[in-house]
């Protein structure tokens, strides 16, 4: 399968998840929208995957061409994937609203994946997470779990073909380690879901065992 990839910020980048589709023998593109790249039409791709942004978005003169791109798509029969912003991005091209939450979760966080949804998740697992929105269920989707922050950490719709997350799964080392540097205001506020850099970074473990995540979960959207 061509995947492409649209991403927000530079620091926002595919990760793990562009290993994770060479190593399967999927191909893949990467659309800079922060560049000012045009993106793809529906007929340049198989599946789309739509990558987190910075805690403040300011609106581009790509956002309406990004919107009508994730519309096109969620109506037709392609696989769409987002994690972070892109969650939210397709939460609300649902009708679902999205909305500040009382706290934000920034660092390594226990979800508890929802045994009766589309996904093979855990019963519980830890991800990394970097948010401070949150986002209702739309209308015919299902639920794939929850942390003690946030009562819908994302979710699944039309079965698996949209899934979105709130987990940032693509996370490595090197990625949180640019994020903390370059988006360090975010940490600033403290509360009890918002941890140290060092605390996000002194166990490699962690991303290891997200990685695993990450490969049920890419199995489970792209065997439709």
């Amino acid at each position: 399968m061509h995947i492409y990839f649209l991403q927000h910020a530079s620091h926002f980048g595919p990760a793990r998840l562009a290993d994770w589709l060479t190593s399967m023998g999927h191909s893949f593109n990467v659309c800079r929208l922060y560049a000012d790249e045009v993106p793809p039409r529906p007929g340049d791709f198989d599946a789309l995957i739509v990558l987190g942004g910075p805690e403040q978005i300011v609106a581009h003169g790509w956002t309406k061409r990004e919107q009508h791109l994730l519309e096109r798509t969620l109506k037709s029969s392609k696989p769409i994937m987002g994690l972070g912003y892109g969650a939210e991005l397709i939460a609300e091209a649902l009708g679902a609203i999205v909305s500040l939450n009382t706290h934000g979760e920034f660092g390594w966080h226990a979800v508890r994946g929802n045994e009766d949804g589309d996904l093979d998740l855990p019963e519980r697992f830890d991800a990394f997470l970097w948010h401070r929105r949150i986002f209702g269920l739309p209308e015919g989707a299902i639920s794939v779990g929850a942390s003690e922050a946030s009562p819908l950490q994302g979710f699944t719709w039309d079965g698996a073909r949209v899934v979105a997350m709130h987990c940032h799964l693509e996370a490595t080392h090197d990625w949180v380690k640019t994020l903390v540097e370059k988006e360090a205001g975010s940490l600033a506020a403290s509360g009890p879901w918002v941890q140290s850099s060092d605390e996000m970074l002194d166990d490699s473990r962690r991303f290891a065992q997200q990685a695993a995540v990450l490969d049920r979960v890419m199995i489970d959207w792209l065997r439709l």
